[in-house]
């Protein structure tokens, strides 16, 4: 049985969700709420918003089989249009890590080397099993039990990343889809962290080194390097 909603505080809320945080059988535990959405026909909006969920939980439970941390699911409720999971304990943000942290220290390159190869790893991973994200961005990526200070001697990408939020995310998907993937990856680090203009490179020469089947990742790479140029023209024109 599923606790009351009001047992739980609401902590963020965008287009497509609200998140509350608090305890659900012992555990800190995030709801994840995909509310109604008014402009759709009701039974529509039954059905996409029970398919979301669906394709969620599919998507987090394939990434864990390919070694990728996420949050555990503990339960989804499709009547209640919501999802419970595991709240990650002692954690920071990607972006206000780097925010905080990379960009205000002049010696950092072994310290962008773990977060890129480790980016990179956790991507290659999610693809090799056809797993997309569909929102790849270092919001949307913890780093749990690292302290502030920036030294990353003892720690390692199996215990340090968790990604989250895959709310858009879908499996079984196509050489484009990943390609659009990893496009999506560098307009968001362009940006979020322009200070850093060499972040996307150094993920993608990890990802192509990890990504366990070899002729597949040589068909990534040239259809990602068609939805740049897609892209780029379209930013040209407006």
């Amino acid at each position: 049985m599923t606790n009351n909603m009001n047992d739980f505080e609401l902590i963020a809320q965008g287009a497509e969700a609200r998140i509350y945080k608090g305890i659900y059988l012992g555990k800190p535990t995030l709801i994840k709420e995909r509310f109604e959405k008014k402009y759709r026909h009701a039974e529509l909006d039954v059905r996409l918003t029970k398919d979301r969920i669906k394709a969620e939980c599919r998507a987090i439970i394939r990434a864990k089989i390919a070694g990728v941390p996420t949050p555990a699911i503990y339960l989804a409720n499709l009547e209640r249009r919501c999802i419970y999971m595991e709240y990650i304990e002692n954690a920071i943000v990607l972006k206000d890590f780097i925010d905080k942290i990379v960009s205000k220290k002049d010696n950092v390159d072994r310290l962008l080397d773990f977060i890129t190869q480790g980016l990179g790893t956790l991507i290659a991973k999610l693809h090799s099993k056809n797993v997309i994200h569909g929102d790849l961005t270092t919001s949307n990526v913890l780093l749990r039990n690292v302290n502030e200070d920036g030294n990353i001697e003892k720690y390692d990408v199996a215990h340090n990343f968790v990604i989250i939020d895959f709310g858009l995310a879908r499996v079984e998907s196509s050489t484009e889809d990943k390609a659009v993937d990893l496009y999506v990856l560098e307009r968001s680090l362009l940006s979020a962290h322009p200070e850093i203009p060499s972040l996307f490179s150094k993920i993608f020469d990890t990802y192509k080194k990890q990504y366990t089947n070899k002729n597949h990742y040589k068909e990534i790479v040239s259809k990602y390097k068609e939805v740049q140029s897609r892209g780029r023209k379209r930013l040209m024109v407006g």
